[in-house]
């Protein structure tokens, strides 16, 4: 008797919290997305506030308190951007140097993660942490060593200064495809082994199509990284020829004339500099988002 009562009282209270679960999570849901909305907008709030000034006058991109939009859009500043410099010269040489880049960082991280995670050889893990522990090493550290190498090569304010050091692979993209290619069970190796197939073979036709996702999170990876670059171009380039966007963006603040000072047009120019990434990430996202749940950042 008094055991069915326990039972009872349990099952009951048992029941009282499952309910009270059940209410509370759906609050808790939208708790949440209002902290992630609160969030994207504050993200967003300095692209909007760029190109609501690229559409303004230049007396009211100066006026105090600032206006939030524009009283009556003014459109030519994206016109003039191209008459203050040579701004179609700086788009065409960063998407040429992106694309290159890109490809080189495709081949060379997937040729050496397909080495550390599916081949064995003596040293493969020590070699494999010596090239990750490059990670730790800062870009300013190596940036005078990389000027006087590339001065003896003769490659300062070249295209090739720009493309080929970075072609040569990461140790960030090798360990992100090699974080995903470990998860591969190795059968599919032994079975293609067994049927002949060559190392060439079965990276290019059974590794390679499997790694879709993260190959997708590399490729918007490094054009982001080549496409903001500063740094690197400031140091390396000189002539207008070769020079990259960003790197032009700064003309219009150093440039010293009125024409160069004006606010919207210099917010037109950004503008049109990070309206192609916030393309291609829309357009990638999916792929995006998969790859990084898929590697090793995912937990698995």
């Amino acid at each position: 008797m008094s055991t069915h009562i326990t039972d009872s009282a349990g099952s009951t209270r048992s029941s009282r919290v499952g309910l009270a679960t059940r209410l509370t999570r759906p609050g808790l849901t939208v708790v949440i997305y209002l902290l992630l909305a609160l969030v994207a907008v504050i993200a967003l709030v300095p692209f909007f506030w760029m190109a609501t000034t690229s559409l303004k006058t230049a007396a009211e991109a100066g006026t105090y308190p600032p206006t939030l939009l524009p009283s009556l859009p003014q459109w030519h500043d994206y016109t003039d951007v191209f008459n203050a410099v040579p701004f179609l010269t700086f788009f065409r040489n960063t998407v040429f140097y992106s694309l290159m880049v890109t490809l080189g960082q495709l081949a060379f991280c997937s040729t050496a993660a397909f080495a550390f995670a599916r081949l064995q050889f003596p040293g493969r893990n020590v070699l494999f942490l010596l090239y990750l522990a490059t990670l730790m090493i800062p870009t300013s550290v190596t940036l005078v060593p990389s000027f006087i190498l590339m001065k003896w090569f003769g490659w300062l304010d070249t295209v090739w200064v720009m493309t080929i050091p970075g072609m040569l692979g990461s140790a960030f993209g090798t360990f992100l495809l090699r974080q995903f290619m470990l998860t591969i069970p190795r059968e599919l190796d032994e079975a293609a082994l067994i049927e002949g197939a060559s190392l060439f073979r079965i990276y290019w036709q059974i590794i390679l199509p499997l790694v879709r996702s993260p190959l997708v999170v590399l490729t918007v990876l490094t054009v982001m990284t080549v496409w903001n670059d500063f740094a690197w171009p400031l140091v390396m380039l000189n002539s207008n020829n070769v020079m990259t966007l960003t790197l032009g963006l700064a003309v219009f603040a150093t440039g010293g004339t009125e024409e160069y000072t004006n606010i919207p047009l210099v917010m037109a120019a950004a503008t049109m500099t990070v309206a192609p990434l916030i393309l291609i990430f829309f357009v990638a996202q999916r792929y995006f988002i998969r790859g990084i749940a898929l590697t090793g950042f995912g937990g698995r």
